[in-house]
């Protein structure tokens, strides 16, 4: 099993920019597809971003060219640049370390708020 630890939420106003870090910990890391997951309360855990140990990346329809998923295997960490955020950006952002570019794993972090807000 993985570790993940998120950071880089917090409140922006709309058309900002925040990037969000997850480190994860644990033997073999590197060969996890890691994923940024999001979730509003009240509603269903959802993609927003995937990326495979080879770099290949899946996004969601409603962050395609806004938000940028990328990886360091050196430091066992994944990013997600979000740019050009909107009200609907608001949620919880969940890392996550699986198998599948579209089906979350069973390690997930403890979650981090991003507030789009003006």
């Amino acid at each position: 099993q993985v570790q993940l630890v998120e950071s880089g939420g917090g409140l922006v106003q709309p058309g900002g920019s925040l990037r969000l870090s997850c480190v994860a910990s644990g033997s073999g890391s590197s060969l996890y597809v890691m994923g940024w997951y999001r979730q509003l309360p009240g509603k269903q855990r959802e993609l927003v971003a995937t990326i495979t140990g080879g770099g290949s990346t899946y996004y969601a329809d409603s962050v395609k060219g806004r938000f940028t998923i990328s990886r360091d295997n050196t430091k066992n960490t994944v990013y997600l640049q979000m740019n050009s955020l909107k009200f609907e950006d608001t949620a919880v952002y969940y890392c996550n370390a699986g198998s599948f570019r579209r089906t979350p794993g069973n390690s997930w972090g403890q979650g981090t708020q991003v507030s789009v807000s003006s």
